[in-house]
């Protein structure tokens, strides 16, 4: 059984997911580029193949896309939920980058589409969903490779976006605290005594 606050101990969140994480949420950005790239999302794939992928015919055009980074805000917001038994609700923003590297005769065009399409608005309606947004791009930098003697072409594009996280802990409402107060006696000359002075 979890710890709660009233066991103590290292609390967890009450569900594991979300927000989305690890594959789960490589898989919303390998959706996002193939919609707003225009390539089609088995040719959109990550850093770190499963075993066994062979790369795409020399004639197509893929993408090769990993998180790079995910950078988080400096103090999330916590508050407690009276409803039930109580819980607490951490609230903090991430800056995730993302590396997309085209490659393949087309390239440049899905790098560019991708990075033109993301500042369309009903392109960022799946992302929404999600509590994510596109923050920005960064520049399509050439990156081309000779294998076996010949001549790759490949273009990297960052992409940045924000995304809202939430965690839910079991934090339980106070019902009742033993209290015990001590009160000095203070006679009236002594609040007469501090106001003359």
């Amino acid at each position: 059984m979890a710890n709660n606050s009233a066991t103590g101990g290292y609390l967890l969140p009450l569900q594991a997911s979300p927000p989305l994480e690890d594959a789960e949420l490589e898989a919303v950005f390998q959706g996002y580029i193939a919609g707003v790239s225009g390539l089609p999302s088995n040719l959109v794939r990550t850093r770190w193949p499963a075993a066994g992928a062979e790369p795409p015919a020399p004639d197509q055009t893929w993408c090769l896309m990993d998180i790079r980074s995910q950078a988080a805000d400096a103090a999330p917001a916590v508050t407690h939920d009276p409803a039930g038994e109580g819980t607490d609700s951490l609230v903090r923003h991430e800056s995730i980058e993302v590396l997309c590297s085209m490659i393949g005769p087309r390239a440049l065009r899905h790098a560019a589409q991708l990075r033109d399409g993301s500042a369309v608005p009903q392109n960022r309606e799946a992302l929404q969903a999600q509590d994510m947004a596109v923050t920005g791009a960064g520049p399509i930098q050439a990156r081309h490779e000779q294998v076996n003697q010949q001549w790759i072409r490949q273009y990297d594009i960052s992409l940045r976006f924000a995304r809202r996280v939430k965690r839910v802990y079991p934090v339980l409402n106070l019902l009742s605290a033993p209290v015990t107060t001590h009160a000095a006696s203070v006679s009236s000359t002594d609040f007469v005594n501090y106001l003359a002075d």
